[in-house]
């Protein structure tokens, strides 16, 4: 072999080990990056003002329709909120201005955001502005007891669990089927949804506006009609004499909470703070004892909380015939009169919201023709359950 000849040759091995070497590295390396797949697309947050329906409501004819409360997210809680955070605000800027300079201490930069003290508030912080802040407990009461805010028990089980009143339509003129669960109701549990004969209940709730004041009197006072109203304590106070003309008319007003809050949501001190802070308002402003009927806010409650109302004196009043009037009705005043006729029946406890302007728009006719197929309007005091 010539030098010429050996030379070549080792130049082919030498590239040979060098290909070989870069063939190593290069399977030692990651493969390259393909696309990833898309991530599956989330479902589209429901509508939470929208209550949830076990059930479609049917026609009035129908015998599986539910009707079920006005949901709790909807409008008519909104004035409790407002009122609630302006309270919450007056009390803390009261609270400040008693406090010594000495004691208000800025926070340490230093120190971390969690260890730093935070204002108390039931729904939050309070601002300058009286709005409810992010901070604070999760716990929509506003009611602070032993001078610190209380979370409320876990619900969902045993008698804690959650549960909203609904009933289900019958025929015209018959009486509806209700929850199961009333037949678990022992006889420390005090509660009506239906009464006997040919009786009539007018129930208004004003857990949301108060709507036509004026005429909403009126409709009653020609008709020779008394109702019972179960009026949240915020609008007692932003409306005394309402309630005082109501009391002068013979009307029977009963407990419906200070701020018309979800009481699942709520701890024992807070449920009776809610109940009790009603009753001296009510004293305050009509000079007379509260009746003993109270209304869950938004139909809501759970077997702990029907025993423990009981318990303080109260009956615990649901009802028979409800209708959607926390939302704008599609035919006006048409529609509440409907909803009532088709579903008289007797001992009929009737829902109605005084926010809604259809129903006082309707009230005046509703009344004539209950009164014409033969029933009598008559306050709770009067009414007897079925046996």
């Amino acid at each position: 072999m010539n030098n010429k000849t050996k030379a070549t040759w080792m130049l082919a091995a030498a590239l040979s080990l060098l290909l070989a070497a870069c063939s190593s590295e290069r399977a030692a390396e990651p493969p390259a990056p393909t696309e990833s797949p898309k991530p599956a697309e989330t479902p589209k947050p429901t509508d939470s003002k929208k209550p949830v329906e076990s059930k479609k409501p049917s026609d009035a004819s129908g015998d599986s329709s539910v009707v079920p409360a006005p949901p709790a997210t909807s409008a008519n809680s909104e004035s409790a909120k407002e009122a609630k955070a302006e309270k919450e605000a007056k009390e803390a800027k009261a609270k400040e201005a008693k406090e010594p300079k000495a004691t208000k201490e800025k926070t340490n930069p230093s120190e971390p955001a969690d260890k730093q003290s935070q204002p108390s508030g039931a729904s939050g912080a309070v601002s300058d502005n009286g709005k409810a802040g992010a901070a604070g407990p999760k716990n929509p009461a506003g009611a602070v007891t032993d001078g610190k805010a209380k979370e409320p028990p876990a619900t969902g089980t045993g008698d804690r669990k959650a549960l909203s009143w609904y009933y289900m339509k019958k025929p015209k003129g018959q009486v509806p089927n209700f929850p199961a669960e009333t037949k678990s109701y022992t006889k420390d549990m005090k509660a009506l949804w239906v009464g006997t004969g040919k009786k009539v209940y007018l129930t208004i709730d004003t857990g949301g506006p108060l709507g036509d004041i004026d005429t909403l009197v009126k409709s009653l006072k020609d008709n020779k009609v008394k109702a019972n109203f179960f009026i949240a304590g915020y609008n007692v106070k932003k409306n005394p004499d309402f309630i005082r003309t109501l009391v002068a008319d013979g009307h029977l007003i009963a407990n419906h909470t200070m701020t018309h809050t979800d009481m699942n949501t709520q701890t024992d001190e807070q449920v009776r703070k809610e109940i009790e802070d009603y009753e001296k308002l009510y004293k305050d402003v009509t000079g007379k004892d509260i009746q003993p009927y109270f209304r869950f806010p938004y139909g809501r409650y759970n077997m702990h909380l029907l025993k423990m109302v009981s318990d303080m004196g109260y009956t615990s009043v649901f009802w028979s015939t409800a209708m959607r009037d926390w939302e704008p009705r599609k035919n006006g005043a048409e529609d509440p009169y409907n909803d009532i006729m088709n579903n008289l029946h007797d001992g009929n406890i009737i829902l109605m919201h005084q926010g809604s302007p259809e129903n006082i728009q309707a009230l005046d006719k509703i009344i004539k023709a209950v009164k014409k197929a033969g029933y009598e309007f008559a306050p709770l005091s009067d009414i007897e359950p079925p046996k």
